[in-house]
Order: structure tokens, then sequence, then C-alpha cells
């Protein structure tokens, strides 16, 4: 039976890190892999994860399974964290998932069993996994104007055009803070704009939030997906815990269904327990019970929060770094935007050949639209980015 298969196309970042690692060049840079990197190259585990993990390691007395939609008391850190006191946490559905991956897939799959016709309006760009997987359960996807390559900011103007075209049934995928690919964000009156067009329209809200705490602050970045979830009747949330606990590979993520009544929560509850079954049975606990630790712990919650201030002020250098080093290279302020995207990530808005120029030339890798991982930077690698940009003739 498997004669009828056919190959898939690889995927373009993990070909890229096969380039990379295969590259004898002592000074070659990464900037493809979306990973936190500190000043020596590592991912470091966060403080109050290994204590946690230590805690854990004395205290746990069993491995059996936790529930469909996960340990109960996991759910409740993540809607305090994600929503606060926005809504009532009688009105958010929340169920654990394998990763932010996993949430957006089950979001996905609750979309396409709610409505079948459903379209789901994306950023352009966008995560690619997020059109993989739209294709893959063949949900049709519908592109709204996003980035705007000359200023390398938020072409607002075609983002709200496009929007107003979404319907009732429709579904907006917004990212809650940290817009990847780009890094360029909306601000807070753009946000409102959003808002009032998907309550014009009827359309329902989806929000990515991968990246809490990487961009203005914890509770800042959180500000956008608040403020969404306390204004429209209905609201999907996919919260990843990967990049701000650091734990990749742990595969911790959360899915919400915020609804206006706890009636509708029963069913939207048993709805996410009822996918979850369907898709892996029991979600993964090891990292939820790391998280539910650290949110509820005093001591470790500070600690968490001191070194993810760490991380973000050092993501925050370095974008100030490569927009001063490159305004004195290059003499113009072009790349001022560096310094003010937000997140792992930036686009710098050049050509898939430039790209392969700068890494064939230069040793700089980065995938093939320009988005480059600030934090695969560090103090002694962001002149040889800026030297190659500039002298590339970008």
């Amino acid at each position: 039976m498997f004669e009828s298969l056919q190959s898939q196309p690889a995927d373009k970042i993990l070909e890229l890190i096969q380039m990379y690692r295969d590259d004898p060049r002592a000074d070659k840079v990464d900037l493809g892999v979306g990973v936190y990197k500190d000043a020596t190259g590592l991912t470091p585990i966060m403080r109050a994860v290994k204590a946690a993990e230590h805690q854990l390691w004395e205290t746990q007395d069993s491995k059996v399974y936790t529930g469909l939609a996960g340990d109960p008391a996991f759910g409740d850190a993540m809607v305090d964290l994600v929503l606060g006191s926005a809504v009532p946490r009688a009105n958010v559905a929340a169920a654990a998932t394998p990763g932010g991956t996993g949430a957006v897939r089950q979001a996905f799959e609750l979309i396409q069993m709610a409505r079948a016709d459903a379209r789901v309006f994306v950023s352009d760009p966008t995560w690619p996994n997020h059109l993989s997987m739209l294709a893959y359960l063949d949900i049709e996807m519908v592109p709204y104007r996003y980035f705007d390559t000359e200023t390398r900011g938020v072409d607002f103007e075609g983002m709200i055009a496009d929007l107003k075209t979404a319907k009732k049934g429709d579904v907006v995928l917004l990212h809650g803070c940290c817009h990847n690919p780009t890094g360029a964000n909306l601000n807070a009156t753009e946000w409102d704009a959003v808002i009032a067009v998907l309550l014009e329209t009827g359309a329902t809200p989806m929000i990515d939030i991968a990246y809490q705490g990487f961009g203005e602050g914890l509770n800042e970045d959180a500000a956008a997906t608040r403020k969404v979830a306390a204004s429209v009747p209905e609201c999907i949330i996919a919260a990843s815990c990967s990049k701000n606990f650091g734990i990749y590979r742990e595969r911790t993520g959360v899915l919400m269904v915020v609804s206006s009544d706890s009636k509708a929560q029963g069913l939207n509850q048993g709805t996410l327990a009822y996918l979850n079954r369907q898709n892996f049975s029991f979600p993964p606990d090891h990292g939820a019970r790391l998280v539910t630790m650290i949110l509820t712990d005093d001591a470790l919650r500070a600690d968490w929060q001191a070194e993810l201030e760490d991380v973000r002020q050092s993501m925050l250098g370095l974008r100030t770094q490569l927009a001063s080093e490159l305004q004195r290279l290059s003499g113009s302020d072009r790349f001022g935007f560096l310094a003010q995207h937000r997140g792992m990530f930036s686009r710098i808005g050049t050509t898939p050949e430039m790209v392969a120029k700068l890494r064939e030339d230069y040793g700089i890798y980065m995938v093939g639209d320009s988005r480059m991982n600030i934090a695969g930077l560090n103090v002694q690698t962001v002149p040889i980015l800026a030297k190659a940009i500039v002298d590339a003739g970008i």
C-alpha cells in the first residue's frame, strides 16, 4: 500500500540546520533556528525549572494518567497567566496540549468540527506551520495583508481592509505578541481597531501567543489577548510554554476557548477533552506540572520572572546594538525598524537570492524569506552580521 505515498517537501529550517552544521567556517552565524540562545550559544534550562524538577523528583509518587484535558491546576495557572482577570474563569475551557503547535492543531480541528465551511484568515506572512496544518486539514485559508516590505512595519490599512471581508463563521488568526516571522507588532490603538472589525463582521478571533514575556513584558505582552477576549463573544487562544519557560522538548501548551457564559464553557470543555482523546488521549504532564509548580509558588515564580526579564532585555540589547551598528556602517537609518521590532524574530526584508548570498559569501544563515532569529546573535557576532548586510548591498 505504501507505494502510493509521495515524497513530502523537506522542512526548510531543518535543511538550513544541516547546511550550517556542514559549513566548516569558524565565523559562521546561525540565525535560522527559532530557539532562544544565550551569549554562549546555549539554550539553558531556567533556574526555576531546575528547582521545580528537583522538587518534583523528590515528591512525585506516581506517573499515572492525568485527565483528558490535563491537570486542571495547569489549566487554571495558564488561564491566569494569559488572561489574568480579563474574563471570568468559569467562562474559559482549557486543555493541555503537546506544545503550542498541538494547541494550534487542536484549535483548527475544533473550528472544523464547529463549522465545516469556516475560512481562516491568516497574516501574510505567518508561521509556516499555520499554513501547513490548514492545508493538511483542507481548511480554506484567506491571507490578509500584514507586513510592509518598504517600512518593515505593519501594513495596517491593508490589514483592516482585508479583515473587513471576513464574515460570521470565519476565523481571524492573530499573533498575540512578537509576530513570527516579522517581529512587527500592532500598537494598542491598532488592536482596538481590529477588535472593532471583529465585532462588525462577527468573525471569531483565534490568538496564537507563543512568546509571552519576550516582547514588552509578561503582562504587557498579554494585554492585547486580554482585551480581545474581554471584547468579543467567543475567542480561541493557543498558548505555548516552550519559549518563556525554555522547555521546548517537554512539549507544553494549552488551548483555551473563551465563551460568553459558563453554560457554553461546559460544552467547549467537553469538546476539547474529546479532541484530545481522538488525537493522543492524555496530554504530556511533565512540562505542564513544572509550569504549574512555578506559577503557583511565589519564590519560584519570582525567580522565573526575573530570569525571563533578563532574556527579554538581552534580546532588546542585541536589537539596539544591531540597529546602531548598521546605522554606523551604512550611514543610513533604514535599519532602525530592528530596534522597534519585538520578540525573537525580525524580517530584514530582502530577496531569497540575497539571503543565499549572505549564506554563501559570509556564512550568515537565515530563513529564505529573510527572517532572522535575533536570539541567535551575541555582542561579538552583531558586528559580523552588520558588516555582511552592508557589504552585500542589502
